[in-house]
């Protein structure tokens, strides 16, 4: 399942972040959140599993929206494309990520913090932007960047949780926020299928 990334951002208040070991476990992960009512999810490249779990969501759940986290370099991109993912997400952006995801028409999610990264991407046609650290940075950050770039929709991450969720939610720009906490490492270890649907079904309804 393919989206914009405008209906990413739409798609659910808060995005699963996950960063899993075991590619046999992506499945049933998926399966527990669509069962929670998120249908979305971003597989973070940071284990040697992390394409493999892409290949068998994209090929198995195809009700959810899987895409790839952490892409660093126009490799990873490619990496994850020929995966299957169906978006594709960055902590920060280099000009030959913007330039190969534009030509490729990709659905692209770059990560900025500054006025001038926020430039760099509306150069390029991208106006839907990854915000990070957004804890350590804060709200007042972004609340300010509403001013010049009223056209950017936020998807914040780094350090939100349940408890500040709904603080970075009710800002205007803000679309959806980065959970980390809806699938972790303990219950993907646990497979504990059924508390990943319930932090889904909680996560669900935030901002709502």
């Amino acid at each position: 399942m393919t989206l914009s990334i405008r209906a990413l951002l739409a798609a659910s208040p808060a995005i699963p972040v996950i960063r899993i070991a075991d590619a046999s476990d992506a499945v049933p992960m998926a399966r527990a959140l669509l069962a929670g009512g998120i249908a979305i999810a971003e597989i973070t490249l940071r284990t040697p599993a992390a394409l493999d779990a892409i290949r068998r969501i994209a090929a198995e759940v195809p009700e959810i929206a899987c895409g790839a986290g952490t892409i660093l370099n126009p490799r990873d991109l490619e990496a994850a494309a020929g995966a299957g993912a169906g978006f594709f997400i960055s902590p920060g952006l280099t000009p030959a990520l913007l330039d190969e995801a534009a030509a490729r028409a990709l659905a692209y999610l770059p990560g900025a913090a500054t006025s001038g990264e926020i430039m760099d991407a509306l150069d390029r046609g991208f106006d839907c932007l990854k915000f990070f650290p957004a804890a350590p940075l804060g709200t007042d950050v972004i609340k300010s960047f509403a001013g010049p770039f009223p056209q950017v929709s936020f998807c914040v991450t780094g350090g939100i949780t349940p408890g500040n969720a709904a603080e970075f939610l009710a800002l205007p720009n803000v679309s959806s926020v980065g959970a980390s906490w809806i699938v972790t490492d303990a219950l993907l270890e646990a497979k504990d299928w059924a508390a990943i649907e319930a932090n889904a079904r909680a996560a669900a309804g935030l901002g709502r």
